[in-house]
């Protein structure tokens, strides 16, 4: 393991430290990553972060023990969490609020298309996983619970019942620590879960007396086979038992709780996993991404603009620092995926340095794609711009006019992807705010001159020969700092305040077609249109 001591990328010094915990397992027995899910409200997009993360700290473990080691990722729902709230962003909320404090999977689905809501966002998040090809074994709470897997660690959490409650006790209200108990109860004719006092327990009947809410009467129930489930922090305890979990990560909001399940998990003769705690991710407003108010934005969504590696990158980049999740920032994503890509191919002729610490190693499980397009997504969306065309066609046609046909061809269905989410972004969000304003004298000044320039470029392929003609220019009409004369080139030519490298920009438009759009921008033709 001595020549990945120096390696920077964060999931291999999580490796690293998960390898220095658990060298002794034995061999035949699988090194075991978990992920947890709450299925209370739709999955979001933290809830993939969170897998996305763990299985590029599992390659990274699988890489430094050359796979000497059997690994294997769970991903555990807790669908047998009762229903707190309605979540904002479902539909037929009236009729799902008859059914609060029941479990998820009791709950039914407002959408019409599972038997329960549980059910439905299990699927839901299964089949954003299986999108991006992850490899992972799925766990339903709820049925761990009523087939009986649980039964044996939970006969240990009722054996230490009371020194449970006392590692929770110091962190609850004076009221809750009055009822405190790892056990809630399922009420067997409402199937609520109860939160309540628990009177009396007997271990060796393995069952437990509380006070039905509900009747006012002393209950017994068993603790086995789904009859109870355990209160979060100790139900995380009891997986980790149950399942041999060895690695899990989890937000910055749950540290201490964190800590508080590792005291339980010990108290019934488990070994709480190696983690690692991830900042959160914020909303276009700076509030903190929810399930249930929907907030923030979806798989779905992203994916509809940007592609898998984006978003997988995205996940990667600075895990411990808090990350504004909007939709501005997936041009960002798309140019940098691009770049990282074709500094990996730089690396792989270099052996003076790392793979490992270049992102797209992770976003493709070690194995990143020999052939990838060279174009950049923020190109594309200024091409759509400057065109205002939507036809898919007419962009290949600019494209064309620059890339060799091998270059394209070879790589045509990931550049015609990206044709595609260039046009669904314009539309969404940059034609809507398009603004083109005047130009002043001096800006009409340098763009005559930047125009009557093209002239001599016509035959030019070398994008930064234009780039320096248009810093010359903007040098000789005294802009300052020289990022205002790029400014008043995207405001006046492409009405918006940010734009491409405008020399890359004009070969793949093209002189001509560049040279039309100064003089129509100058003749006053855009201002006032989007």
């Amino acid at each position: 393991m001595d020549h990945f001591e120096n390696i920077k990328a964060w999931p291999f010094v999580e490796a690293k430290k998960l390898l220095e915990k658990i060298n002794k397992i034995e061999d035949h027995k699988p090194v075991v990553f978990e992920t947890g899910y709450g299925p209370s409200g739709l999955p979001h997009i933290g809830t993939f972060g969170e897998v996305a993360r763990t299985i590029m700290v599992k390659n990274a473990f699988e890489e430094i023990t050359n796979n000497s080691k059997k690994t294997k990722l769970i991903c555990f729902s807790d669908d047998m969490d009762a229903l707190r709230k309605v979540p904002d962003n479902i539909p037929n909320q009236d009729k799902i609020s008859e059914h609060l404090g029941k479990p998820l999977t009791e709950v039914p689905d407002p959408f019409g298309e599972y038997a329960s809501f549980g059910e439905h966002n299990n699927n839901k998040l299964k089949s954003f996983l299986d999108q991006f090809k992850f490899e992972y074994e799925f766990i339903s709470s709820t049925d761990y619970y009523k087939n009986g897997f649980f039964n044996e660690t939970l006969e240990d959490v009722l054996k230490n019942h009371e020194k449970i409650i006392d590692i929770v006790k110091p962190i609850l209200g004076s009221e809750r620590r009055k009822t405190y108990s790892p056990f809630l109860p399922i009420c067997p004719d409402t199937g609520q879960v109860f939160q309540v006092k628990i009177d009396e327990i007997n271990q060796s009947s393995k069952r437990i007396l509380y006070t039905n809410p509900l009747t006012n009467k002393l209950t017994e129930t068993e603790i086995q086979d789904g009859k109870v489930k355990l209160q979060w922090r100790a139900d995380w305890a009891m997986r980790w038992r149950a399942l041999n979990i060895h690695y899990e990560m989890s937000g910055k909001d749950l540290i201490d709780s964190v800590k508080l399940s590792g005291q339980i998990c010990r108290v019934i003769n488990g070994v709480p996993p190696e983690g690692f705690n991830y900042e959160l991710f914020l909303d276009e407003n700076g509030e903190k991404i929810s399930k249930s108010r929907g907030n923030g934005l979806s798989i779905d969504e992203w994916l509809q603009y940007g592609s898998q590696e984006s978003l997988s990158l995205f996940m990667y980049q600075s895990p411990r620092k808090a990350k504004r999740l909007y939709f501005d920032v997936i041009p960002k994503n798309m140019d940098e995926y691009a770049s990282h890509m074709k500094n990996y191919a730089k690396i792989i002729n270099n052996s003076g340095q790392s793979i490992y610490d270049n992102p797209v190693w992770h976003i493709h499980s070690g194995k990143p794609p020999k052939k990838f397009p060279e174009i950049q997504y923020s190109l594309l969306l200024n091409l759509v711009s400057a065109s205002n065309s939507e036809s898919k066609e007419i962009l290949w046609g600019f494209l064309s006019s620059y890339y060799d046909s091998a270059t394209l061809n070879e790589n045509r269905d990931a550049i015609d992807n990206m044709i595609g989410f260039a046009i669904n972004y314009f539309n969404q969000f940059v034609k809507p705010k398009k603004q083109y304003r005047k130009a002043n004298q001096n800006e009409e000044a340098a763009l005559r001159e930047l125009s009557e320039a093209l002239n001599n470029f016509v035959d030019v392929t070398d994008p930064e020969i234009i780039q320096s003609e248009i810093y010359r220019i903007g040098k000789e009409h005294q802009f300052e700092p020289l990022r205002d004369w790029f400014c008043s080139i995207y405001e006046v030519l492409l009405g918006q305040k940010d734009g491409p490298r405008f020399g890359s920009f004009i070969l793949i438009y093209g002189v001509e077609n560049t040279q039309k759009l100064i003089i129509d921008a100058l003749a006053g033709n855009f201002v006032g249109s989007k």
